[in-house]
């Protein structure tokens, strides 16, 4: 009998201490990140990766650790995380080649799109070329897919553009990624919201804030980082009420991902206190 209660006991004790899921604490990670304890967060995301024994798992906790540093505006330690999810899709080449080199380009253009929202306009720029190079090594890739790596890249160095200053060479990059835009067939129409949110932010960095603002109110007003941009629009043109109404939706995001990591922070410190 003392050997079965000890057995029984053993069990029930294991069960106690065994480890959550891998995707409850990725949801209490996130959750972290969200309320700014993103050292809390990675704590529980580096047991997670320890106890993980599949390659496609620890991939992607390695993701969400990169987006719980594009919490805090971390280009460095984004991209460093980012480079172990394309490590783990290089793998893949062989055996499944169409999606892995797609996903190389993503989690590249995920590290460029922190780098950029933290003002590392160097890095950003350098990220969005190897995105865009990894993504067109996909076997017979598609004419639609390719267009896509094009627009990626003519999107972001027209917005890289407009941060330095570069009036022209925006121009040229946004010219460059409407044709890139109109030259898709299946996938246009889910990327022409994209296209009036790149318009939009070029204006605002270049000092055109009424054209930012006819802009970005075309763009998708469920995108917190859109919302971000308007709040700063306004702002500019004086209109606080209407800033501070943009940053709250903005301050209520709760995606785990690029845009919500720049746009939830920068909001709510925007925000007046209470």
């Amino acid at each position: 009998m003392a050997r079965v209660f000890t057995a029984f006991c053993m069990t029930l004790c294991a069960a106690a201490f065994a480890q959550p899921p891998a995707s409850d604490v990725i949801r209490q990670a996130n959750i972290l990140d969200l309320e700014g304890k993103g050292a809390d967060a990675r704590r529980l995301l580096q047991n997670a990766l320890e106890s993980a024994t599949a390659p496609a798992a620890k991939a992607n906790v390695n993701r969400t650790i990169a987006m719980s540093w594009a919490f805090e505006g971390n280009c460095a330690k984004t991209a460093q995380y980012e480079q172990m999810v394309i490590d783990y899709w290089v793998t893949r080449e062989k055996d499944d080649p169409h999606n892995a080199f797609y996903q190389e380009g993503e989690m590249a253009d995920e590290a460029a799109r922190v780098c950029i929202d933290s003002g590392n306009l160097d890095a950003a720029e350098s990220w969005y070329r190897k995105g865009h190079d990894l993504g067109l090594k996909e076997p017979e890739i598609s004419s639609d897919r390719r267009a896509l790596w094009e627009y990626r890249l003519e999107h972001a160095l027209a917005r890289i553009a407009a941060r330095r200053g570069n009036r022209a060479e925006a121009a040229k990059h946004v010219a460059s990624a409407k044709a890139a835009l109109d030259s898709m067939a299946q996938l246009k129409a889910q990327q022409e919201a994209f296209f009036p949110y790149l318009t939009g932010y070029v204006a605002l960095y270049l000092g055109d804030y009424q054209s930012a603002v006819t802009d970005l109110q075309k763009a998708s007003q469920n995108d917190p980082f859109v919302q971000v941009l308007l709040g700063q629009a306004y702002e500019k043109l004086g209109e606080k009420e209407k800033a501070i109404d943009c940053y709250r939706k903005a301050a209520s995001a709760t995606a785990h991902n690029p845009p919500a990591a720049f746009a939830r922070p920068f909001a709510r410190r925007k925000l007046p206190p209470g």
